[in-house]
């Protein structure tokens, strides 16, 4: 087993140019290739389990975690959060940041990091920013994985009722509410073959809770923002030329399957695997699944 950094006293801050600060940590032989991690939808670095990560390790990699912009202990946005109706209605403020802006930020920490060029890993939303990435920084690409993800298209990848229903809950105002809100929509998020442990997911809530560095309800706002301020996306992926993984559950009610076919087929060579039974999660127990997956694609075309 690898020694995993955990706990807030192994954050690292990176000050970025355009003045957003990213928190971050690094696991791995500094000689190692660079793999970067880009989690999802207010998801801090700690979404990553520890068994993920030492899976990714004991393939030969150096693992950077980061907390994206509005998540964690990385920056909040000093603009307002758009309201529920605006949410609704898929019209953004004027002053929205957009899945680019979240991009450059990723750019400017392999900037400060010293890496030229990694292999990046995205789920959900950190899919979309990972394809963003890769779309408009190539050469900072050397391999792409795209995890329970989608193009933006309308028509794909669309959440189920349930979710939405689930998600429109008001944000918790204690830890105690936030643990209870996770276990519940990971509960029904989670797909029929990989069930999620409720004592791992507790500790995790528990530490998202007491990690976040601003208001979590008006960042995760911000961040569906970005989301629909950069549209549907497709056009963009048919410039990507970094080889390219995408993984997707067929049980997924937050972005259905289609959103990964969808983005297979826009990715020019992209590469599929659908893992029966997974839903919108990323369980311990898919862990060293999901990275074999991962470092296979990085060996098949290393």
């Amino acid at each position: 087993m690898h020694d995993i950094k955990q706990g807030a006293d192994h954050d690292r801050f990176a000050e970025l140019a355009h003045g957003t600060r990213i928190c971050y940590r690094v696991d791995g032989a500094p000689d190692a290739p660079a793999l970067l991690l880009i989690a999802g939808l207010a998801e801090d670095l700690t979404s990553w389990s520890p068994t993920f990560v030492d899976a990714l390790l004991a393939g030969g990699m150096r693992v950077v975690r980061m907390d994206n912009r509005d998540c964690g202990r990385s920056s909040y946005a000093a603009t307002p959060p758009p309201s529920v109706l605006r949410q609704l209605a898929a019209r953004p403020r004027s002053d929205a940041y957009t899945l680019a802006d979240m991009a450059s930020d990723c750019v400017g920490l392999l900037d400060h990091l010293g890496i030229a060029s990694a292999h990046v890993v995205g789920r959900s939303m950190g899919g979309m920013i990972a394809q963003t990435l890769a779309a408009s920084w190539p050469d900072r690409v050397r391999t792409l994985t795209s995890i329970y993800s989608t193009t933006g298209h309308k028509k794909v990848g669309q959440p189920a009722l349930s979710t939405l229903v689930l998600l429109a809950s008001p944000p918790p105002r204690t830890r105690e509410a936030a643990v209870r809100g996770h276990l519940r929509i990971t509960q029904h998020i989670a797909g029929t073959g990989h069930r999620p442990d409720e004592h791992e997911e507790t500790t995790h809530a528990q530490s998202t809770w007491d990690r976040s560095a601003g208001d979590q309800a008006a960042g995760s706002a911000r961040q569906i923002q970005a989301i629909q301020a950069s549209g549907d996306r497709t056009a963009q992926l048919r410039a990507i030329t970094a080889p390219t993984l995408v993984i997707h559950g067929d049980r997924d009610r937050v972005v259905a399957p289609t959103g990964g076919a969808a983005t297979v087929a826009a990715i020019p060579g992209a590469r599929q695997v659908v893992v029966p039974g997974m839903g919108h999660h990323l369980p311990a127990s898919l862990a060293g699944r999901i990275a074999d997956e991962v470092i296979g694609h990085i060996a098949r075309v290393s």
